[in-house]
């Protein structure tokens, strides 16, 4: 049955749509039947696969509380609530991730199909399921149950379809167990990118240049592998990769594939502060991870209770269980750990036959799959996939005899993203919870730890490749002499358990020890900033009596390192001219707190983004200025400071002040010529992207977009906010945060922007939207008698 398009106005049938979500035989729960104190709308839904009554409180917040008599039933209950609340989100999610959005949106997407059917995981499924704990294939079957019990009642009752089906003109699909755990390209990638980048740096100017691009940490000289040409590799080498981990919007009835987040500015913070040194006298745990904003958001919020788990957090709403929370007695919160997981082969292909590449003293043939590609209202075509004993083939260079080839851990077991947290989500001591971590795959992670015993601690975890004779930062031949030789034992990775300082913060620095040995285990050179990490240790270290809204001030802390360290050097110049002297007291003047209502952080940003950075990249690397574009900050800003490597101490002056002097007068032209007025929130917004969205704007009623907002901070305040340099839409950031008092568990905090529903006509689809912009949160509450005295609707599910 395919739901045809309505034609008419999406936000009028959206707005008709009754709030009530679309479930069974909605029978009303009788008010006799509830508990002194209990509130909320109730439903009575009849529910195939079930053993026993499960219920589901949904609080005043959105969040759901499913209490279970067991943990089939649990998760079964699971898949079908996140149906309830998110189908469309994670339909398309499985449709793109599988290579099925032709079937249902037409021919413009055959190619995206065929680069995401690439990278699906085919290998051995026992070891498969076997990697995420011995009841993985269990959960997960339970898991998928629900979702597709919540299709097969919508196929009954069509008039309660989400209505973005019906305006794309398509239907759900059911999901098979083995969905969740093949796909992969939906997982935060590594360093693929970045390898292209340096080679074509080093094409142009060297290896030396890209330092400015991305600086190493620790130190580090690499150099062209031997058989490589740099200049060979053109970015097309990746378009192929792109499109397999991009997403997808639509506009106008106009295809809209959208860019895979940047490795570069993906990231997240979390911290733990020991019972010792907190005004609780328990230890609190913060968690912000950074990901693309969008509605509905990435992450949900669940509550799963049954005997022998009661954890709560937030997820993945395509995958059961919990990522990011705690069960009771121990938390858990995560960032990325940058582990290279990816490394770019290049191939010298037979000229006569460019299925053929050379491997060793010989050739080896490509291994070529036909693929029927089924297209929504056209005949079926066939395509070919291709992969060599590396991976997928992702380009061929016909005029070079080339191939390129991407090896990437996410072929091997056990790297369906986020699913290993099956296994540490019921922890209850330091010791399981490193166990579990120890096999954990992807993402790379930094998890850090704290229990109702006062125990703190950081755990890192993700596959790590060993690799022979190469450092994985450039491309690399594929003919036999750069090889993976097998994987880092999780257990040899270096942690931390209840550290002399009483707190232990991660923010996706780069935290090995210093006698970690680097270049044995060639974990990866290429580190975000520390500009977090540092800002965010700055303040814990001053901080002995640290309390939950001392942890809330600091996930929102605005204040730019990088401006203190830069406008620290403007003092002893002088600037020739009125406007640049200006510009300079303006910044000089400043708290270095980039809020949204701040003039000289528009002013400091404008000139970061537009003119600072640019110009460094031109003196420092003339010929690669077009590739890079933007410098490395830690680059620049050490740089400036120390002047000598690119820059004499004059030609560091001159660029201080003249990029100072534009960016003063173009932020007048942005912003108005009276400085007193200008607002970095005027530039920088944020906007909840939907994939039908209209482009954020404002007076459109139609759109499902939620903002556009504005948005102070940038990619280096603990309040992170990476943004487009073209037109200052932030791209990047919080959009969920939680912070966790250990053991007094309801007086935990969380805020999941927009909002918990993918239901445009719920109450819950951007009800946090404005307390997320407004830095406030909602309660996390976990006991059984709170939750009651907060139901906002109460769900029961029936045996069938």
């Amino acid at each position: 049955m395919r739901i045809p398009s309505t034609g008419r106005d999406p936000a009028a049938r959206w707005r008709r749509r009754t709030t009530a979500v679309a479930l069974v035989a909605l029978l009303p729960v009788t008010a006799s039947g509830a508990a002194d104190g209990e509130e909320g709308a109730g439903t009575t839904v009849t529910l195939p696969g079930l053993s026993e009554e499960v219920e589901i409180l949904v609080d005043e917040w959105g969040i759901p509380h499913i209490f279970a008599a067991n943990t089939d039933d649990l998760y079964l209950a699971q898949g079908f609530n996140a149906a309830r609340d998110r189908l469309f989100q994670i339909d398309l999610w499985r449709k793109r991730g599988l290579g099925e959005l032709s079937s249902d949106l037409g021919p413009d997407y055959v190619e995206q199909d065929r680069a995401a059917r690439l990278f699906l995981y085919d290998g051995d499924m026992e070891a498969e399921w076997a990697s995420y704990g011995p009841d993985a294939e269990r959960t997960v079957t339970a898991f998928v149950t629900g979702i597709n019990a919540y299709v097969d009642w919508l196929e009954e009752n069509p008039d309660q379809l989400p209505p973005e089906f019906a305006e794309l003109g398509y239907e759900p699909s059911r999901w098979a167990p083995e969905d969740v755990v093949r796909i992969r390209s939906h997982g935060l990638t590594r360093n693929l990118t970045s390898e292209v980048a340096r080679a074509r740096v080093a094409c142009a100017e060297g290896t030396d240049a890209d330092l400015v691009r991305r600086g190493l940490e620790p130190d580090w000289t690499t150099e062209v592998p031997d058989g490589l040409d740099p200049c060979a590799i053109g970015d097309e080498v990746l378009d192929t990769f792109r499109l397999a981990t991009s997403g997808v919007a639509f506009s106008d009835g106009e295809v809209r594939v959208l860019e895979a987040e940047d490795p570069t500015v993906v990231g997240s913070n979390n911290w733990v502060v020991a019972p010792e040194r907190t005004s609780t006298g328990r230890p609190i745990l913060a968690n912000d991870p950074h990901r693309a904003y969008s509605a509905p958001a990435l992450r949900y919020v669940t509550h799963l209770s049954a005997p022998g788990l009661d954890v709560i957090g937030a997820g993945e709403p395509a995958l059961p269980g919990v990522s990011i929370g705690h069960n009771g007695t121990a938390a858990f919160g995560l960032t990325i750990f940058s582990i290279d997981q990816e490394d770019l082969y290049v191939y010298e292909l037979d000229p006569a036959d460019h299925d053929r590449y050379r491997y060793g003293d010989g050739w080896e043939r490509v291994e070529v799959e036909e693929q029927r590609i089924e297209v929504a209202g056209e005949d079926a075509v066939t395509v070919e996939t291709r992969h060599t004993r590396h991976g997928p083939l992702i380009h061929v260079d016909e005029d070079r005899d080339l191939g390129y080839a991407v090896r990437t851990a996410w072929s091997e077991p056990g790297m369906s993203p986020y699913l290993g947290s099956l296994a540490y989500q019921g922890a209850r001591s330091f010791d399981e919870f490193e166990e579990a971590m120890r096999t954990w795959g992807a993402p790379t992670e930094n998890q850090v730890y704290a229990d109702v015993s006062g125990e703190i601690g950081w755990v890192p975890g993700g596959l790590a490749p060993e690799r022979s004779g190469y450092d994985g930062l450039l491309p690399v031949p594929g003919d036999g002499r750069y090889e993976w030789t097998g994987f880092h034992d999780g257990a040899e990775l270096p942690r931390s358990r209840n550290p002399a300082e009483g707190y232990v913060a991660t923010a996706n620095e780069m935290n090995l020890p210093p006698d970690f040995p680097h270049e044995e285990y060639g974990l990866g050179y290429e580190w975000t900033n520390p500009f977090r990490f540092q800002r965010i240790t700055e303040v814990l270290a001053q901080d002995t009596d640290h309390g939950l809204a001392d942890s809330a001030a600091l996930q929102l802390d605005q204040l730019s390192l990088p401006a203190r360290r830069i406008t620290a050097l403007l003092p002893g110049l002088e600037p020739g001219d009125a406007i640049t002297s200006r510009a300079r007291d303006l910044l000089v003047g400043w708290d270095h707190v980039e809020t949204a209502d701040s003039g000289p952080a528009a002013l400091f940003e404008v000139w970061l983004s537009r003119h600072l950075g640019p110009e460094f990249v031109r003196l420092a690397a003339p010929e690669a200025a077009e590739i890079i574009e933007q410098p490395d900050t830690l680059v620049l800003v050490e740089e400036l400071e120390n002047p000598g490597r690119w820059l004499d101490q004059e030609e560091r002056d001159e660029l201080l002040l003249t990029t100072l002097r534009a960016a003063y007068r173009e932020t007048g032209e942005l912003l108005g010529g009276n400085d007193r007025r200008w607002e970095w929130g005027r530039l920088q917004h944020t906007l909840f992207a939907h994939p039908v969205g209209r482009g954020g704007a404002e007076d459109d009623p139609a759109s499902l977009d939620v903002g556009p907002f504005p948005r102070g901070g940038s990619k280096d305040t603990v309040n992170q906010s990476s943004y487009r340099v073209s037109d200052f839409r932030q791209t990047n950031g919080p959009s969920f945060r939680m912070v966790l008092d250990v053991g007094e568990w309801d007086r935990s905090l969380v805020i999941n922007g927009p909002g918990q529903s993918g239901d445009p006509d719920s109450p819950h689809y951007r009800d946090h939207a404005e307390p997320w912009r407004d830095g406030e949160f909602v309660p996390l509450l976990y006991s059984r008698a709170e939750i009651e005295r907060h139901v906002g609707e109460r769900i029961v599910l029936l045996p069938g």
